[in-house]
Protein backbone atom coordinates (compact mmCIF):
# COMPACT_ATOMS: atom_id res chain seq x y z
CA UNK A 1 0.00 0.00 0.00
CA UNK A 2 0.94 3.72 -0.91
CA UNK A 3 1.43 5.67 2.22
CA UNK A 4 -0.80 8.71 2.21
CA UNK A 5 1.02 11.59 2.92
CA UNK A 6 -0.93 14.44 5.20
CA UNK A 7 -1.35 17.50 4.00
CA UNK A 8 -0.25 20.48 6.05
CA UNK A 9 -3.50 22.77 7.81
CA UNK A 10 -3.90 26.17 6.68
CA UNK A 11 -1.98 28.44 9.01
CA UNK A 12 -4.68 29.92 11.03
CA UNK A 13 -4.94 33.99 11.35
CA UNK A 14 -4.15 35.39 14.38
CA UNK A 15 -6.54 37.27 16.95
CA UNK A 16 -4.27 40.80 15.93
CA UNK A 17 -4.47 40.00 12.18
CA UNK A 18 -8.20 39.75 12.24
CA UNK A 19 -8.57 42.63 14.76
CA UNK A 20 -6.70 44.67 12.38
CA UNK A 21 -8.12 43.56 9.46
CA UNK A 22 -11.49 44.39 11.67
CA UNK A 23 -10.00 47.64 12.44
CA UNK A 24 -9.67 48.45 8.92
CA UNK A 25 -13.13 47.40 7.09
CA UNK A 26 -14.60 49.77 9.58
CA UNK A 27 -11.93 52.52 8.81
CA UNK A 28 -13.24 52.22 5.19
CA UNK A 29 -17.09 51.73 6.49
CA UNK A 30 -16.79 55.29 8.19
CA UNK A 31 -14.87 57.12 5.34
CA UNK A 32 -16.97 55.56 2.71
CA UNK A 33 -20.26 56.66 4.55
CA UNK A 34 -18.79 59.95 5.48
CA UNK A 35 -18.10 60.80 1.61
CA UNK A 36 -21.36 59.94 0.24
CA UNK A 37 -23.01 61.65 2.78
CA UNK A 38 -21.01 64.75 1.61
CA UNK A 39 -22.15 64.28 -1.72
CA UNK A 40 -25.87 63.46 -0.70
CA UNK A 41 -25.93 66.72 1.21
CA UNK A 42 -24.17 68.62 -2.05
CA UNK A 43 -26.74 67.47 -4.03
CA UNK A 44 -29.69 68.68 -2.13
CA UNK A 45 -31.42 72.40 -1.79
CA UNK A 46 -33.15 72.53 1.20
CA UNK A 47 -34.54 76.12 0.82
CA UNK A 48 -37.47 76.59 3.32
CA UNK A 49 -38.59 80.04 4.90
CA UNK A 50 -36.42 81.35 7.72
CA UNK A 51 -35.86 83.89 9.76
CA UNK A 52 -31.98 84.92 8.30
CA UNK A 53 -30.72 83.64 5.11
CA UNK A 54 -26.66 83.36 6.65
CA UNK A 55 -23.53 83.33 4.12
CA UNK A 56 -20.32 81.78 5.21
CA UNK A 57 -17.55 84.17 4.51
CA UNK A 58 -14.44 83.54 2.22
CA UNK A 59 -11.69 85.59 0.89
CA UNK A 60 -11.98 89.11 0.05
CA UNK A 61 -9.44 91.67 -1.21
CA UNK A 62 -9.83 95.49 -0.45
CA UNK A 63 -13.70 94.60 0.03
CA UNK A 64 -13.98 92.78 -3.39
CA UNK A 65 -15.28 89.27 -2.47
CA UNK A 66 -13.60 86.72 -4.14
CA UNK A 67 -15.15 84.22 -7.04
CA UNK A 68 -16.51 82.00 -4.31
CA UNK A 69 -17.63 84.58 -1.60
CA UNK A 70 -19.12 86.38 -4.85
CA UNK A 71 -21.41 82.88 -5.67
CA UNK A 72 -22.43 82.24 -1.94
CA UNK A 73 -23.45 86.43 -1.91
CA UNK A 74 -25.66 86.36 -5.55
CA UNK A 75 -27.44 82.96 -4.47
CA UNK A 76 -27.98 84.56 -0.86
CA UNK A 77 -29.15 87.53 -2.80
CA UNK A 78 -31.78 85.06 -5.26
CA UNK A 79 -32.82 83.32 -2.00
CA UNK A 80 -33.87 86.91 -0.42
CA UNK A 81 -35.96 88.18 -3.64
CA UNK A 82 -37.93 85.28 -3.51
CA UNK A 83 -38.75 85.89 0.19
CA UNK A 84 -37.64 83.55 1.69
CA UNK A 85 -36.29 85.26 5.11
CA UNK A 86 -36.61 88.76 5.65
CA UNK A 87 -32.62 89.34 6.16
CA UNK A 88 -28.73 87.97 5.07
CA UNK A 89 -26.68 87.82 7.55
CA UNK A 90 -22.91 87.74 6.04
CA UNK A 91 -19.81 86.43 8.24
CA UNK A 92 -16.49 86.31 8.55
CA UNK A 93 -13.60 88.09 10.20
CA UNK A 94 -10.98 89.99 8.53
CA UNK A 95 -6.62 89.00 9.34
CA UNK A 96 -4.13 91.67 10.42
CA UNK A 97 -3.93 94.33 7.58
CA UNK A 98 -6.86 94.30 6.08
CA UNK A 99 -9.12 96.72 5.78
CA UNK A 100 -12.52 94.87 5.31
CA UNK A 101 -13.65 92.05 6.85
CA UNK A 102 -15.30 88.94 5.48
CA UNK A 103 -18.65 90.06 6.43
CA UNK A 104 -18.27 94.12 5.45
CA UNK A 105 -17.55 93.11 2.12
CA UNK A 106 -19.97 90.70 1.72
CA UNK A 107 -22.50 93.48 3.15
CA UNK A 108 -21.27 95.90 0.85
CA UNK A 109 -21.12 93.56 -2.40
CA UNK A 110 -24.88 92.64 -1.30
CA UNK A 111 -26.21 96.44 -1.05
CA UNK A 112 -24.49 96.84 -4.93
CA UNK A 113 -26.37 93.73 -5.67
CA UNK A 114 -29.85 96.05 -4.81
CA UNK A 115 -30.79 94.02 -1.36
CA UNK A 116 -31.52 97.07 1.11
CA UNK A 117 -29.22 97.86 3.89
CA UNK A 118 -31.93 97.38 6.36
CA UNK A 119 -31.93 94.20 5.15
CA UNK A 120 -28.37 93.16 5.65
CA UNK A 121 -26.57 91.70 8.96
CA UNK A 122 -23.21 91.63 8.86
CA UNK A 123 -21.70 89.93 12.18
CA UNK A 124 -17.64 90.33 11.56
CA UNK A 125 -16.15 87.50 14.08
CA UNK A 126 -14.84 84.37 13.20
CA UNK A 127 -11.92 83.10 11.31
CA UNK A 128 -13.32 79.89 9.78
CA UNK A 129 -16.98 78.02 9.71
CA UNK A 130 -17.85 76.99 13.54
CA UNK A 131 -16.69 80.57 15.07
CA UNK A 132 -18.62 82.40 12.63
CA UNK A 133 -21.68 80.09 13.15
CA UNK A 134 -21.30 80.55 16.63
CA UNK A 135 -21.07 84.10 16.30
CA UNK A 136 -24.08 84.08 14.13
CA UNK A 137 -26.02 82.07 17.02
CA UNK A 138 -24.88 84.79 19.39
CA UNK A 139 -26.43 87.53 17.18
CA UNK A 140 -29.77 85.38 16.98
CA UNK A 141 -30.09 84.96 20.40
CA UNK A 142 -29.65 88.80 21.26
CA UNK A 143 -32.20 89.54 18.42
CA UNK A 144 -34.82 86.71 19.15
CA UNK A 145 -34.53 84.65 16.01
CA UNK A 146 -33.57 80.84 15.44
CA UNK A 147 -34.15 79.86 11.76
CA UNK A 148 -31.35 79.90 9.30
CA UNK A 149 -30.96 78.93 5.73
CA UNK A 150 -27.14 78.49 5.31
CA UNK A 151 -25.62 79.45 2.13
CA UNK A 152 -22.04 78.07 1.35
CA UNK A 153 -20.87 75.89 -1.18
CA UNK A 154 -22.49 72.64 -2.42
CA UNK A 155 -19.52 70.40 -0.27
CA UNK A 156 -19.33 72.40 2.84
CA UNK A 157 -23.06 72.00 3.14
CA UNK A 158 -23.18 68.62 5.71
CA UNK A 159 -20.88 70.36 7.80
CA UNK A 160 -21.95 73.70 7.91
CA UNK A 161 -25.85 72.52 8.83
CA UNK A 162 -23.84 70.37 11.49
CA UNK A 163 -22.03 73.04 13.36
CA UNK A 164 -24.83 75.34 12.62
CA UNK A 165 -27.03 73.47 14.61
CA UNK A 166 -24.89 72.26 17.58
CA UNK A 167 -24.42 76.02 17.65
CA UNK A 168 -28.10 76.41 18.49
CA UNK A 169 -29.57 77.35 15.02
CA UNK A 170 -32.23 75.75 13.73
CA UNK A 171 -30.43 75.41 10.02
CA UNK A 172 -30.93 74.10 6.59
CA UNK A 173 -28.55 74.67 3.74
CA UNK A 174 -28.87 76.17 0.02
CA UNK A 175 -25.87 75.46 -1.63
CA UNK A 176 -24.67 78.18 -4.78
CA UNK A 177 -24.50 76.11 -7.84
CA UNK A 178 -21.82 78.14 -9.07
CA UNK A 179 -18.25 79.33 -8.77
CA UNK A 180 -14.98 77.79 -9.19
CA UNK A 181 -16.10 74.96 -6.53
CA UNK A 182 -18.45 73.45 -8.35
CA UNK A 183 -16.95 74.30 -12.24
CA UNK A 184 -15.04 70.87 -13.21
CA UNK A 185 -15.47 67.29 -12.28
CA UNK A 186 -11.73 67.26 -10.64
CA UNK A 187 -12.60 70.03 -8.55
CA UNK A 188 -15.83 68.59 -6.86
CA UNK A 189 -13.73 65.31 -6.59
CA UNK A 190 -10.80 67.14 -4.43
CA UNK A 191 -13.24 69.19 -2.32
CA UNK A 192 -15.70 66.12 -1.61
CA UNK A 193 -12.23 64.60 -0.46
CA UNK A 194 -11.55 67.52 2.13
CA UNK A 195 -14.61 67.89 2.81
CA UNK A 196 -14.90 63.99 4.32
CA UNK A 197 -11.62 64.48 6.20
CA UNK A 198 -13.00 68.00 7.51
CA UNK A 199 -16.54 66.27 8.81
CA UNK A 200 -14.83 63.26 10.78
CA UNK A 201 -12.22 65.64 12.15
CA UNK A 202 -15.17 67.66 13.15
CA UNK A 203 -17.38 64.68 14.45
CA UNK A 204 -13.74 63.44 16.75
CA UNK A 205 -12.48 66.85 17.70
CA UNK A 206 -15.68 69.64 17.23
CA UNK A 207 -12.94 72.23 15.73
CA UNK A 208 -12.87 73.55 12.81
CA UNK A 209 -10.11 72.73 10.24
CA UNK A 210 -7.87 75.44 9.41
CA UNK A 211 -8.33 77.25 5.81
CA UNK A 212 -6.62 79.99 3.95
CA UNK A 213 -8.96 81.23 1.23
CA UNK A 214 -11.98 78.84 0.93
CA UNK A 215 -14.37 79.74 3.66
CA UNK A 216 -14.13 76.23 4.35
CA UNK A 217 -12.95 76.22 7.67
Amino acid sequence: MTATVPTAAPPRVSWVGRLVLGAVVVALFVVGGTAFRVWQVARQDDRQTADAVVVLGAAQYDGQPSSIFAARLKHAAALYDDKLAPRIVTTGGGRPGDAYTEAEAGRRYLIKLGVPPSAVVAVPVGTDTLGSLQAVAARAAQDGWSRALVVSDPWHSLRARQMARDSGLMAWTSPTRSGPVVQTRETQARYIVRETAAVLYYRLTHASVDTETSGLG
